[in-house]
């Protein structure tokens, strides 16, 4: 067997302003061709920082990148309002209040924007409203309503205090908005907010410390920049595959598990996922999931079947 596609994985990219998550996909896939690029994760044009773009089959595992912790590093500007919730819309002044709001009156009212919350998404927002998306319908100034969904915001750190810039650090779940939280905060203080920078820092253990700029990839450096995708699965309890176990997953075969090879000494519940690669996990061969029986269910393969049918990977 051989892996599918020698590039294969994920590359940390540092998103600069003013292109969408999308044109900067396109400038990798130009340099990939005919291979796949998908990117995991959206950030608006104004933001920048850590996208990941997952290359080849790669792209197969873009859900599990999506579901991971993300860390931002964002300003927002008090007495400000706009209806895209950020310094991009028609923004409004609002007059400066009397009392500006203390330190302890902003962390009060983060505090009750942190754990599991409620959010309603932006009105320019991707999400879908009966068959459109919300953007398109504001644009074009027609009346609608989002309906709140359940984020989980993991911390946020007040970084720094001046009116009327507040700068803060947040660690939320998948599909949390940044603007959306902006916007509450002003509605909780009563003198409206917006958001006006946005940084990316960190997806996961991906981090902005490590990420490429677009300009830096070419037909060279792209394959140096590419971060293998055993890194994707790192988080997974790993399985070490037998030449057998090659044939089995190519053939769409349970794998009935030997204790030894597994990463993990304790009993993984049915429904987990496991990485299966080589014994240097190097090379990822398949994603699987334990099932009740026992054996490992492959659900995502990696491996093709070679010319020779010799085990080229292992």
């Amino acid at each position: 067997m051989t892996i599918r596609s020698s590039i294969f994985g994920v590359i940390n990219l540092n998103k600069p302003q003013g292109i969408t998550s999308r044109d900067a996909v396109n400038q990798i896939q130009r340099l990939v061709r005919p291979l796949k690029a998908g990117h995991a994760g959206t950030l608006d044009p104004m933001a920048t920082g850590v996208l990941l773009v997952c290359i080849g089959d790669a792209t197969r595992l873009m859900t599990m990148l999506q579901e991971r912790t993300k860390t931002y590093v964002t300003e927002f500007t008090l007495g400000q309002t706009s209806d895209t919730d950020d310094s991009t819309g028609k923004i409004l002044q609002h007059p400066v209040p009397t009392q500006l709001p203390d330190y302890q009156a902003i962390a009060e009212a983060l505090k009750q924007l942190t754990g599991v919350v409620a959010q309603v998404p932006p009105a320019f927002s991707a999400v879908h409203v009966q068959g459109q998306r919300a953007y398109d319908l504001a644009r074009k100034g027609t009346e609608f309503s989002l309906s709140s969904r359940e984020v989980v915001v993991h911390s946020i750190e007040i970084l720094s205090w001046q009116w009327p810039l507040l700068h803060l650090q947040i660690t939320c779940g998948s599909g949390t908005y940044i603007r959306s939280i902006a916007r509450d905060l002003g509605q909780s203080l009563g003198c409206g907010a917006l958001m006006s920078r946005l940084e990316r820092t960190a997806i996961g253990e991906f981090r902005i410390q490590d990420a490429i700029s677009p300009e830096l990839l070419h037909g060279t450096s792209i394959h140096d920049a590419i971060i293998p995708a055993t890194q994707i699965v790192a988080h997974l309890p790993r399985y070490q595959c037998s030449e057998q176990d090659c044939v089995d997953l190519v053939c769409g075969r349970q794998l009935v598990v030997d204790q030894q090879r597994l990463s993990v000494t304790e009993s993984l519940p049915a429904g987990t996922q496991l990485a299966l690669a080589d014994n240097l996990f190097k090379q990822l061969y398949a994603v699987a999931v334990m099932t009740e029986t026992g054996t490992l269910q492959p659900k995502n393969v990696f491996l093709r079947q070679s010319a020779s049918g010799a085990d080229q990977a292992l």
